[in-house]
This record gives structure tokens, sequence and C-alpha cells, in this order.
């Protein structure tokens, strides 16, 4: 299963021909599961987002947004009305972010 989050990091990491092997040592984890992080097949701990967004000299913040995005759809993917699912999140925080005091 691919993701938006793994993919991003494989285009980061070919762009910057950095090995999987030097990745996965920087964030103390093994080879195999970083390869799985890739792949889409494990998910990234919160904690390493900011860590691969040094490493790759990237935005922290998209990464996390790609990373969130993976963590949205695995949750609702396979319900039937996904869209629709996805339309009432957009409007409730549409209305929050209006609700808010501006400071």
């Amino acid at each position: 299963m691919s993701s938006i989050f793994g993919d991003k990091l494989k285009a980061l990491r070919g762009k910057k021909q950095i090995p999987q092997r030097k990745v996965a040592s920087i964030l103390e984890i093994d080879t195999a599961t970083y390869c799985k992080i890739e792949n889409g097949d494990r998910k990234a701990k919160r904690e390493q987002i900011s860590i691969l967004a040094d490493l790759f000299k990237t935005d922290e913040k998209e990464l996390f947004q790609l990373w969130s995005a993976d963590r949205i759809y695995e949750i609702i993917a396979k319900e039937k009305d996904a869209k629709q699912i996805l339309n009432v999140v957009s409007e409730s925080i549409n209305i929050y972010v209006n609700q808010k005091p501006k400071v």
C-alpha cells in the first residue's frame, strides 16, 4: 500500500541520494522498518517528522500535513461515503476556524 507521506520521503531521499540505511540509523530504527514507512506498510511516529524534515532540509509543516493525511485516509478510506465524511469534517473545521477569536 502506497502512502502520500511515504512517497514524499522516497522522493526526498532520492533527490538527496541518501541510502535507506542512513535514514533508518538517524531515526534509530532498522532499515526494514524505514523501508516499510516509505512503502506505506508502517506509519512513522509523530516525533520522527521533525527529524526527517531536518535531514531532508524540507518543510516540517508539509511533512506533518502529508503524515496526517495518510492517517485520515486510513480511518475513512473503506467507508462507502468517505467523500461525504470529509465534507462534514471540512465544514466543521471551517465553522471552528471562523468562530475562533482572532489574536
